[in-house]
């Protein structure tokens, strides 16, 4: 038993990890898909990705005082949670529906739990669901990038959005899947969803974005490969399957992963450690539900895309997972 202990001499250094720095790096993990957001939706994302962070603060702040708790703006987490949430809506999304979506992630996604380590759901998925329920027509309009339209930037007072909208690459790969034919022309987008150049929700449109972001993320040991590897590859053996089987119907495996929420979710979203299991073999089968459910909406589903339905439900059986994969002590399981 005490050959599985390690034992090194002195000194033992080790750099504390605090929730501020935590949520720090996911903030810098996520500037890029922020600055492509930027370049590519201009005025709206600055808007939307302001207003959630400021209505998520706020909310988590005024929680604190009728809790009579200590302030916790301080770890970053509201920040992080609206940066997230803001970075899954679209660009032409009321500012008054961010708000609404902000405090419900805030309010009855967090603090109605106890606040930060107590929730079992993610959030800022929590407030998506919750303005994809509500709000469906307009959480289904996607903008032209202002690289297309120079129009697009335009912004009224009271935010009435007048520009032309365009179909995702998930949109018409459904449309493809239910006429059998027209996955070739989905595919033929790649290059374009890999930039971000297409419509699709601030966040998610740039793959190379993400990647950069989750690249960081795994450089600092801010998260773990085991859950992004999971996702990744459950949804490339799905994408896989289903594309060898006709290829004309269902698109390719790559743009499943380059397009929608996925590398988004793979790499901020389900690796979020409060909601997320304990264990690596528990991260592994979290990861691997997250991938295949999501695919599973997107493939079966009526609705294009599954992410935020796929972590919500994985969310849900954390607990299961951590009891069916408990971390073993140090030196090995006690005898019996």
């Amino acid at each position: 038993m005490l050959s599985n202990i390690t034992v090194s001499p002195s000194p033992h250094i080790s750099e504390p990890l605090s929730t501020r720095s935590v949520m720090l790096d996911v903030v810098i993990g996520l500037a890029p898909a922020m600055l492509a957001a930027g370049y590519y939706f201009r005025l709206h994302a600055v808007i939307l990705i302001a207003t959630c962070v400021i209505s998520c603060a706020a909310a988590e702040y005024i929680c604190n005082l009728i809790r009579e708790k200590p302030n916790s703006l301080d770890d970053l987490s509201a920040v992080v949670t609206g940066i997230i949430l803001a970075l899954s809506l679209p660009p032409g999304l009321p500012v008054w529906a961010a708000i609404v979506g902000s405090v419900f992630c805030i309010v009855i996604g967090k603090m109605v739990f106890g606040g930060l380590g107590a929730n079992i759901f993610n959030p800022a998925m929590v407030g998506r669901t919750f303005l994809t329920a509500s709000f469906g027509m307009m959480m289904t309009t996607w903008m032209v990038p202002a690289t297309i339209d120079a129009g697009m930037p335009k912004i009224s007072a009271d935010n009435k959005v007048d520009t032309r909208t365009q179909a995702t690459p998930l949109a018409l790969s459904k449309e493809a899947l239910k006429t059998k034919e027209g996955a070739e022309a989905v595919n033929a987008q790649l290059g374009v969803a890999f930039a971000g150049n297409v419509g699709g929700c601030l966040g998610e449109t740039s793959a190379l974005a993400l990647l950069l972001g989750g690249a960081y993320l795994l450089i600092k040991r801010t998260i773990s490969f085991h859950i992004p590897s999971a996702v990744l590859l459950s949804a490339l053996i799905f994408g896989t399957i289903t594309y060898l089987i006709n290829s004309q119907a269902y698109v390719s495996p790559i743009m499943h992963l380059c397009s929608g929420g996925l590398l988004m979710g793979a790499f901020f979203i389900a690796t979020d450690p409060v909601t997320a299991p304990l264990t690596r073999r528990g991260m592994w089968v979290f990861g691997i539900g997250v991938g295949a459910i999501t695919m599973l909406i997107r493939v079966i589903g009526e609705y294009p895309e599954g992410v935020m339905y796929s972590v919500l439900l994985m969310n849900a059986v954390t607990p299961l997972i951590d009891r069916f994969f408990k971390r073993i002590p140090t030196g090995g399981k006690a005898n019996a």
